[in-house]
């Protein structure tokens, strides 16, 4: 049998290297040993530049801001503060260019089954939502624009942002996450430099996973509350797309994406808010990413190709000896969620002057309060542009203090659903974790799949529809055959 040529992009699934892969068809490491010491290392150097810099980060605030020549000083004491209109016709180039992307995202991750197809389609992406239009406005920061304007009926919200914000949601409810596949900006960076992929043990990617609900929950109490918008804010990409900034947020988004070449988009399972909403809504998609065009046959070639731990192997059912024990421990979890949601609750509560310290009026106030302590007791305290500004407004203390005093309870109430929504998350995480669920064949997870198309190439059904062999003996070994191999027509 004559086999066709195959191109430089078409991954290497010959007999021979089908009948040497191990059974457990492992690809890339699962983070063990040395090199898993060293990814750890590098895991924990991400978090702990990311925690120094929120704490270096609320310091600042206590310093004098520099004036710019030629600028105009802008009022920091502001909770957050709206940019200029954009044009009609770039609203309306921003609104399309997403709506066209997604588009065409579905079409090559769920119709065409084209890997290349959407690596091009994350460059063009990356170009555009990031360098050009340097990473703003862009769904995820959308997030606190719509919090804000639910809050605050003053806040401005543009048609685009809602747009933008609600055209990926909508996408996903009938496709899946293909807007992280390749329209997102930062997972098209993260994408483009994965090179070296392990694999992250599956309990240490479970309890990762659960940042983003916490993290997408602060975002929009801040957002709420005129805290400010902390997406942006801390977004590790964005200096990149701007070829300049923060220099502490440059270093950051240089770690991740060191960690990314080893670590598939990190940021993205473990960080991004945005795509904590878009798993949930992916798992009621009507139509989603498979990893085989038609029936799996269980080859196990594909077992280890996702980096991002998206691919769930057979199960067998239950043992009836298993199920009794099985049940006992769902019950008892169940019975524990609304235990865990009073816990969150109560201890979220208790996180009202955490919360409310990310207020500039908070800040300011705690300032003033310092200043007349210091000021009491005879010791001098370093004035701020802030106190000057205040001082020069001709504000009361008594004001300022009352303000504070009740942004500090509107942070308990909001701190009191924020513990809440994570002892929800949980509550729940921990119920799915005692749910057996019997899988036939492989299938990707719908929540953390990201359509990317990695798993296709590794699929002996793909490359016989694809044309690339003609039989599926070429690449499956014989041990792992069906009873009757597929040949192309």
């Amino acid at each position: 049998m004559t086999r066709p040529k195959r191109s430089c992009t078409e991954p290497v699934h010959r007999a021979e290297t089908a009948q040497e892969k191990p059974a457990t068809g492992r690809r890339f490491p699962a983070g063990g040993g040395g090199f898993g010491w060293a990814i750890g290392l590098l895991f924990f150097l991400v978090w702990w530049w990311a925690a120094g810099y929120w704490q270096t980060g609320l310091a600042q605030e206590l310093l004098v801001r520099p004036e710019i020549p030629g600028y105009p000083t802008p009022d920091w004491q502001a909770a957050y503060q709206q940019a200029a209109p954009k044009p009609a016709w770039r609203e309306w180039l921003d609104v399309g260019y997403l709506a066209g992307a997604l588009a065409v995202a579905s079409w090559l991750a769920l119709r065409r089954r084209s890997r290349a197809g959407l690596l091009l389609l994350s460059v063009v992406s990356l170009l555009w939502l990031g360098f050009w239009r340097k990473g703003c406005v862009c769904p995820i920061g959308a997030i606190q624009n719509v919090a804000a304007a639910l809050a605050d009926p003053d806040f401005v919200l543009s048609w685009s942002v809602v747009a933008i914000f609600l055209l990926p949601l909508g996408v996903t409810l009938f496709f899946g996450r293909t807007f992280c596949a390749s329209v997102c900006p930062l997972g098209a960076v993260q994408e483009l430099v994965l090179l070296r992929p392990i694999q992250v043990y599956r309990w240490l990617e479970d309890a990762l996973r659960l940042i983003p609900y916490v993290y997408l929950a602060l975002a929009v109490v801040w957002a709420a509350g005129g805290a400010g918008f902390v997406i942006c804010q801390y977004d590790p990409f964005v200096n990149f797309f701007r070829l300049g900034g923060d220099r502490t947020i440059l270093i950051f988004g240089g770690l991740l994406l060191v960690l990314g070449v080893f670590v598939g988009r990190p940021y993205c399972r473990f960080l991004c808010p945005y795509g904590a909403i878009l798993g949930l809504l992916s798992k009621c998609s009507k139509w989603h990413v498979s990893i085989a065009p038609e029936a799996c046959i269980n080859c196990r070639l594909c077992e280890d190709a996702c980096p991002y731990g998206a691919i769930h192997p057979p199960s067998q059912p239950l043992e009836a000896a298993q199920r009794p024990a099985a049940r006992k421990r769902l019950t008892v979890m169940l019975l524990a969620l609304p235990i865990w949601v009073l816990i969150g609750g109560g201890l979220g509560a208790g996180l009202d002057r955490a919360l409310a310290w990310m207020h500039p009026t908070v800040r300011l106030a705690e300032q003033v309060r310092l200043e007349e302590l210091a000021q009491a007791q005879g010791f001098p305290f370093p004035s701020t542009q802030a106190l000057e500004a205040f001082r020069a407004h001709g504000r009361s203390k008594e004001e300022l203090y009352a303000e504070a005093l009740q942004l500090r309870r509107w942070f308990r109430w909001a701190g009191m659903l924020l513990g809440a929504w994570v002892g929800l998350v949980l509550g729940v995480k921990l119920v799915h974790l005692s749910i057996y669920l019997h899988r036939p064949d492989y299938q990707a997870d719908r929540a953390r799949c990201v359509s990317c198309g990695r798993c296709f190439w590794y699929c002996p059904l793909e490359q016989v529809r694809r044309g690339w062999i003609r039989d599926i003996t070429e690449v499956v070994p014989p041990d792992r055959l069906p009873q009757a191999p597929l040949v192309s027509t």
